[in-house]
């Protein structure tokens, strides 16, 4: 087999993207989507590429066939597909709503494995069997698409797997579903087992292999990677890998590994566009209220960055050493690197030039880099303001044209904040009042009237620098004005007052450029 050393044969064939998100996502604990976000997600993944859109299970809630009602009529292009039990009623709810759609399917399930059959269905295999066969018949007599789930398939005995199969297709099936429902199987096995459906199923050619599998140990995405590499020519995925329990194959890794490896993926190909991934999945993740965590393959916020120096310097030399996939295929954006305390001089070298700091001295670098290593060690991620304000602290001399003389606010929950700050400008102190959103809003404007400089705030931000009530706070303000944009820090245990020294602080340095 494949995984065990031989290479593949090379074949050209498309593999159908079958996305769950909106079904088997969905059912995820606390994943709940409403019409308007259902619709929204739909729109995204036909955008994307996929091909087929499960889009609910429509005799689940009145809610549900509505959504996949709407969604049939508003999506063009992919089959819309609604799952249904091997019940009349479900398949009529299934057909009832999906049939809006140029592209219809009927997803019918039925569990076959021996501890279903005994303790959920309470029935045996030769009553599985006929039920298969003729809710199939049924469905396919209202839809020319239907696929067949023989659920739990991979706790399934084989020999009585593959009379299913056969019979199925036989009734009209047009896709036969190898779901792996509890994430039980392990890759060889898996593979193994959709090999020996191609091998003993006679009429197997008439329908598409699917996979669908969970990830209760971690291997859904290996488990259907190994399918593919079996035969199979559909895999049933979600984005974020999301679903029950554990969760689903998980979109994004199962088409970016087919299209990474292809070595042993030779010629398999799927329509996804890849520069959609980081799109759709901060919008699943958003909609569904489920974060992505950073450490996640592919859209994961930690994916493509890098904070080791060895790393780092082995990126700066050459990407593929450390990266097999190019960031901007999967539609990520960010810069790759994290300066921590983690990072090397060439790193940090590297970032300094991309702001705009490229003349620096060895010198000068190394001031920077002492002082970085320190506020690294306080902060667990160094900013590009951070880095900006350290080289200006390193390599430039502000005389402070305004220095701060006092400030007083009047604030409270029924009270318009109102500041007055005075500043000292050469030998005399001028004031100013203004009032503001808070107290701090109303002390910037209490300053721009005492300097008469019209300052744009573009960035504010607060971290404490030391523990207790007492905290030191340390506060960074982003100023732009008179077409020049500097970085200013204060630290203050009055986060008042290192707000207000932060900000003219900025001005200051406005001034000296």
């Amino acid at each position: 087999m494949w995984y065990l050393g031989e290479r593949p044969r090379c074949y050209m064939e498309k593999i159908v993207i079958f996305d769950t998100t909106l079904r088997d996502g969905e059912q995820a604990p606390g994943a709940s989507l409403n019409h308007k976000e259902k619709l929204e997600i739909a729109h995204e993944l036909t955008d994307m590429g996929v091909d087929v859109i499960e889009a609910g299970f429509p005799i689940s809630s009145p809610g549900d066939f509505e959504s996949v009602k709407e969604i049939a009529k508003a999506i063009k292009g992919p089959v819309i597909c609604g799952l249904a039990r091997a019940i009349k009623a479900d398949i009529d709810a299934a057909y009832e709503s999906t049939r809006y759609s140029k592209n219809p399917r009927i997803h019918v399930f039925l569990a076959t494995s021996k501890i279903h059959m005994q303790y959920k269905l309470k029935k045996a295999e030769d009553e599985i069997l006929r039920l298969a066969v003729e809710w199939t018949k049924y469905a396919r007599k209202l839809c020319r698409d239907i696929e067949f789930s023989p659920e739990d398939a991979s706790r399934t005995e084989r020999s009585f797997l593959f009379k299913v199969v056969e019979a199925v297709i036989e009734a009209g099936a047009t896709t036969v579903n190898i779901p792996d429902t509890v994430g039980y199987a392990y890759p060889e096995e898996y593979g193994s087992l959709i090999m020996a459906i191609k091998d003993n199923v006679p009429n197997i050619d008439k329908a598409v292999i699917s996979l669908h599998c969970h990830n209760d140990l971690g291997l859904a995405v290996a488990n259907s990677l190994a399918g593919v590499a079996g035969g199979a020519r559909q895999v049933e995925c979600t984005i974020n890998g999301i679903g029950e329990r554990a969760g689903n194959c998980s979109m994004e890794e199962l088409v970016m590994g087919l299209r990474t490896r292809k070595d042993i993926f030779c010629d398999v190909e799927t329509s996804i566009k890849t520069t959609h991934i980081w799109k759709v999945s901060r919008l699943v993740s958003k909609l569904t209220s489920f974060a992505v965590a950073p450490n996640k393959a592919i859209v994961g916020g930690n994916a493509f960055r890098h904070e080791s120096g060895i790393h780092q310097d082995g990126i700066i030399k050459e990407r593929t050493t450390y990266e097999i996939i190019r960031p901007e295929d999967v539609g990520f954006t960010g810069t790759g690197f994290v300066l921590g305390k983690h990072s090397g001089r060439h790193a940090l070298a590297q970032r300094l030039a991309e702001l705009g700091y490229g003349n620096l001295s060895p010198a000068q670098i190394d001031k920077v880099s002492i002082r970085f290593k320190g506020l690294a060690d306080k902060k667990k991620t160094v900013f590009d303001d951070d880095l900006i304000s350290l080289v200006e602290d390193e390599t430039k001399t502000v005389k402070p044209v305004w220095v701060l003389d006092s400030f007083r606010v009047n604030s409270g929950t029924k009270v318009t904040p109102q500041a007055e700050v005075c500043l000292k400008y050469k030998g005399k102190v001028a004031c100013g009042k203004s009032s503001g959103d808070g107290p701090i809003d109303a002390c910037f404007k209490a300053v721009d009237k005492a300097t008469g400089v019209k300052a744009e705030l573009q960035d504010f931000r607060i971290e404490a620098v030391t523990r207790g009530k007492d905290a030191l706070g340390e506060v960074s303000v982003k100023l732009k004005a008179k077409g020049k944009v500097v970085t200013s820090r204060a630290s203050s245990t009055d986060i008042i007052e290192s707000s207000v020294r932060a900000y003219v602080g900025a001005l200051n340095k406005i001034e000296s450029l």
